[in-house]
């Protein structure tokens, strides 16, 4: 179930329109005891503002990065830096040699051109950018993600820390 909205009277708590009294009329039993913990929504404006920086660091990308993964579009460059930054998954495979490993990493690279294939040794290791859906990430770790990628992309195409989100406009 979705969490649902209600606004506090001083004495209870009444769903703030029709929509949320039918969800609540659908999901909840009237005498029944439930929890009620404090939804955080994070804001739509952050999360354009983001990702038109992102576009705009992408547009900005020095010329000798071109022909490179992460540059071939903004969603590249994005999971990228995500990964560079910690906020992604690793799955890790060890094989029986340097051989098998190169030919297992030439296997998995096309499989998601989004997800960077490390070969160290007989080890493989795949990382893919964790989702920064609004169902993935809490407001937090969004907001952690979007500084920690903004930072790492203004040190890649070498300007000053925040010159990406400020020339992206200041809808943060």
């Amino acid at each position: 179930m979705q969490p649902l909205m209600f606004r506090w009277t001083g004495e209870e708590l009444v769903p703030v329109n029709r929509r949320w009294q039918s969800l609540a009329d659908r999901h909840l039993v009237v005498g029944e005891e439930y929890y009620l913990a404090e939804h955080n929504d994070r804001s739509i404006n952050s999360h354009r503002h983001y990702f038109a920086s992102v576009a705009e660091a992408w547009r900005n990308l020095p010329e000798h990065f071109s022909g490179l993964p992460f540059a071939e579009s903004a969603e590249h460059l994005r999971a990228y830096a995500l990964i560079r930054t910690g906020y992604c998954d690793a799955h890790t495979i060890v094989c029986s040699s340097k051989a098998e490993a190169s030919r297992m990493a030439a296997f998995i690279r096309p499989i998601d051109g989004f997800s960077i294939v490390d070969v160290k040794e007989a080890t493989v290791t795949r990382y893919v950018a964790k989702s920064q859906s609004m169902k993935a990430m809490d407001k937090q770790e969004f907001q952690q993600s979007k500084v920690a990628v903004l930072d790492f992309l203004d040190d890649l195409i070498g300007v000053e820390r925040g010159t990406t989100h400020r020339n992206a406009g200041s809808a943060a």
